[in-house]
């Protein structure tokens, strides 16, 4: 059971087969000014002698709803096991509340609540035994658990269903017990990591405004590949990929540093594979006797694009197209 002006230097134009193709570093990351509850201070991991994982990290984060996006692969998930005093850095320090937690992981801990990816559960227990079980797990007073217990399954909505065994919830329903589970020592920080793989549409929209409603004064850190879960929620972002921070900033400061490089192109469906191999293509519709593109450049794609105002998905995808062609530039934080 377990958080714009281009600023990147270089640039890279090709011409192929009639197409031209325009490169630019990804837009420099913003600093939001946060009070610094958790702070990552040239954080780098690796698996034994293997190569890093995450990269020279450094991060400022205080309370709010931050989205933590990137690809599979990107180092999200071990990050999100430093955060949870689960991995240690092989360099620099995590500090929480002014306090390193990898010398002294209690001071975290006592105040964690952690969702990890691959959640699991004991089917044949209700959801008041299991969460009774884990709060012992997690010291929390016997006189209070009971009450504690009822308290946490009326904030995810599962108290009408308290005594219903968990083999017979749903996806959606177990990771509400999932998050139940990290709120039972009313933590300050609370981690969840890909907490919408497999839910369906409801299930997910149903936990997105679940996430809002506990933020308050808590720090809630959103590790997710899915735009969609973090563009309503989310009041900063931060974007890995490589096991480095390619953004820092708000979600609109993304969309921001993407304006000028949407289009939209009507195409003919011959060349669409011409597109895709020579431009980033986020869309793509067929219409009849031709395909609607939304391809992401510096300049127009080619006769008849029209420019087109990105959405964060758009910005998104072109910050790793961007980030991937300048791996090793280091964007300029913008105050």
């Amino acid at each position: 059971m377990q958080p714009v002006a281009a600023g990147w230097r270089g640039a890279r134009r090709v011409a192929t087969m009639g197409f031209h193709v325009d490169s630019h570093g990804p837009p420099p990351m913003t600093k939001p000014c946060l009070p610094a509850w958790l702070v990552l201070d040239d954080v780098s991991f690796a698996y034994g002698r293997g190569p890093a994982v995450n990269q020279s990290l450094d991060l400022t984060l205080g309370p709010g709803i931050v989205g933590l996006l990137g690809p599979n692969g990107a180092g999200k998930s071990t990050l999100m096991r430093m955060l949870a005093t689960l991995a240690r850095p092989r360099s620099g320090r995590i500090l929480w509340r002014g306090t390193d937690i990898a010398r002294e992981p209690d001071a975290l801990r006592a105040t964690l609540g952690y969702l990890p990816q691959d959640f699991g559960v004991y089917p044949a227990l209700s959801a008041r035994e299991f969460l009774t079980f884990l709060a012992a797990v997690k010291g929390v007073p016997a006189r209070a658990t009971a009450e504690r217990v009822d308290e946490c399954l009326a904030q995810v909505g599962l108290l009408d269903v308290a005594d219903r065994v968990l083999a017979g919830f749903s996806g959606g329903m177990r990771q509400r017990v999932g998050i139940a589970q990290a709120l039972l020592n009313d933590p300050q920080l609370l981690v969840v990591d890909e907490p919408t793989v497999g839910l369906d549409p409801a299930e997910r929209l149903r936990f997105r405004h679940l996430l809002t409603e506990l933020a308050g004064e808590r720090l809630v850190l959103l590790s997710t590949h899915i735009v969609s879960d973090v563009e309503a929620s989310a009041a900063a972002l931060v974007v890995l990929q490589g096991g480095r921070i390619v953004f820092n900033g708000t979600p609109q400061a993304l969309v921001d540093g993407a304006r000028g490089r949407a289009w939209d192109w009507t195409i003919a469906p011959a060349q669409l594979a011409a597109a895709r191999k020579n431009f980033v293509v986020s869309q793509s519709m067929h219409r009849g006797d031709h395909v609607q593109l939304r391809v992401l450049a510096g300049r127009p794609p080619g006769a008849g694009a029209v420019a087109a105002e990105p959405s964060l998905e758009d910005a998104y995808t072109d910050l790793l197209a961007r980030a991937a062609s300048a791996p090793h530039a280091a964007p300029e934080a913008v105050a």
